[in-house]
């Protein structure tokens, strides 16, 4: 399995599916054209992008390369890597015909596959022992001991601290912990949360 530095964009949850037993690294989905309609998600991604950096690995369709664009126009540069899977014509288990242009999207590529596309678009890979940070993660029982899980009013305090970091609002408690693991140190978590 690849350690990666980088946060990765897919456009959906088979895609990192697929991804995520390949990589471990930060997933983030755009839901498709989903991207186009929410504001948060791409504040989501350009925050990443500044504090990790960010690899666009979607499918090699037009959809795909329209959701790329749209990726490449609201964040800089120098923050983006892109990862491009090859033309590989048929259709996923899972889906009864082949998309559009029938081609495989990322969730039909072979591991191997995806791996060598994060590679050869320069995935900063770590070592496993040293995580990104170097620090150990934030947990859920420090979620659960900032009241933000578990408790009566830990839903709103929760949203609160969503719109204070300008995340979607319907943000999982885990989504939460993910993000602020992938995107924040420890002493801004303290900052933040404590």
């Amino acid at each position: 399995m690849l350690h990666i530095r980088e946060a990765v964009v897919v456009e959906g949850r088979y895609d990192r599916n697929a991804l995520s037993q390949v990589a471990d690294a930060l997933i983030f989905q755009t839901d498709g054209f989903g991207i186009f309609q929410n504001p948060e998600q791409m504040a989501l991604l350009r925050r990443a992008a500044e504090r990790r950096g960010l690899i666009v690995l979607t499918d090699s369709d037009g959809a795909g390369f329209v959701i790329r664009n749209r990726i490449k126009g609201a964040i800089p540069k120098q923050y983006l890597k892109h990862a491009y899977i090859p033309d590989v014509y048929g259709k996923e288990r899972r889906k009864r015909q082949a998309g559009r242009e029938g081609k495989l999207g990322v969730e039909g590529m072979p591991p191997q596959v995806l791996e060598q596309v994060l590679r050869r678009a320069g995935a900063t890979l770590l070592n496993p022992a040293e995580p990104v940070g170097a620090v150990p993660p934030l947990t859920k029982a420090e979620l659960y001991a900032a009241g933000l899980t578990g408790g009566p009013d830990s839903a709103a305090r929760r949203r609160a601290l969503l719109k204070r970091l300008e995340l979607p609002e319907h943000m999982s408690a885990n989504a939460l912990l993910e993000v602020l693991n992938g995107c924040y140190t420890r002493e801004e978590l303290g900052a933040l949360v404590f």
